[in-house]
């Protein structure tokens, strides 16, 4: 399942508005057929998979990181059909689909072609589709908030100077971030202070570039979109994964609305003292109410000599 979900990633975010899936085909512990959602959407991960594993696939085990889609689309079969008329053995699921069109069907059609089914709900499949997941929850975008800060918690200088506080690994890491994202989400003072590309400048992902979103009710440049309210991202068409890196308004803005889903924190090992906090008042009055919010830490890496911390929302 972690290979699926390493495949998974190659979908996103190409394959917005549908989720990015992984699948492996696997005969006799050797593999005989992989896929992932293909740009567009379609073909599914599953028909890819199974498409290269051909007569293989009869007897064999399909992992694929999502429930297989119960319902048929002008754009292709349901995979829950595919998947049963392929005569696998077994099926080993990443984690059940929330869509009501499958929700269940699909493992139930599977069951009934004689496959035997196994759900994981493996947490490595689940937040390769927490775009998706979240969308069908909660009806807006799975939002990323980055901050890159100095280790008592500035993003500036007291002048003002923020360029650059993390080195040339942790920026690296962040253009692949953004290349992950279907937008990016800055607030109109940055907009205005900076009129940031916010591109990915990394070779070949150059194309991966989101589209770019302003927090302001001015102007916004030819080519931006603008959102009044943090609560709006969920009028933004075909994005499930924003990603925001605005200054400390905005990242104060997205806390306080309860909108972050994931953080990134790329620490520098540098002091500023006295300069611009990364987050402003977010409504946490009291440690007790700190706390009930709490995010829970998911990975810390180095990169060069900077620290990624990167949580999640419980």
């Amino acid at each position: 399942m972690a290979a699926a979900a390493a495949l998974a990633e190659r979908a996103r975010p190409l394959a917005s508005p549908n989720p990015g899936v992984g699948a492996l085909v696997v005969k006799d512990g050797v593999l005989a057929g992989r896929g992932w959602t293909m740009p567009g959407g379609r073909p599914h991960a599953e028909a890819v998979a199974l498409a290269m594993a051909g007569g293989a696939a009869r007897g064999a085990t399909l992992y694929v990181t999502l429930e297989p889609c119960a319902h048929v689309s002008p754009r292709g079969p349901a995979c829950a059909d595919l998947v049963a008329q392929a005569g696998l053995g077994r099926v080993v699921i990443g984690m059940r689909d929330p869509d009501p069109r499958t929700a269940g069907d699909g493992i139930a059609r599977l069951e009934a072609a004689g496959a035997k089914v196994t759900v994981l709900g493996w947490e490595a499949a689940a937040l390769g589709l927490s775009g998706h997941a979240t969308w069908l929850a909660k009806g807006r975008p799975h939002v990323t908030l980055k901050l890159a800060m100095s280790l008592d918690g500035c993003i500036a200088t007291a002048t003002g100077e923020s360029q650059w506080i993390t080195g040339a690994a942790a920026r690296a890491h962040g253009h692949r971030e953004r290349a992950r994202a279907d937008a990016i989400l800055v607030g109109g003072g940055t907009l205005r202070a900076d009129n940031p590309r916010l591109d990915v400048r990394l070779p070949g992902l150059e194309a991966r570039s989101p589209r770019r979103v302003a927090l302001t009710s001015g102007e916004v440049p030819q080519g931006w979109l603008a959102i009044r309210a943090p609560e709006a991202i969920a009028e933004l068409e075909g994005v499930r994964y924003l990603m925001v890196e605005g200054g400390a308004q905005t990242a104060s803005a997205f806390l306080a609305a309860g909108l972050v889903d994931r953080l990134l924190v790329y620490r520098a090992p540098v002091l500023l003292g006295g300069g611009t906090p990364a987050v402003g008042n977010i409504g946490h009055d009291t440690l007790e109410a700190a706390f009930a919010d709490r995010l829970v830490l998911q990975e810390r890496r180095l990169l060069g000599s900077d620290t990624l911390e990167v949580y999640q929302r419980g």
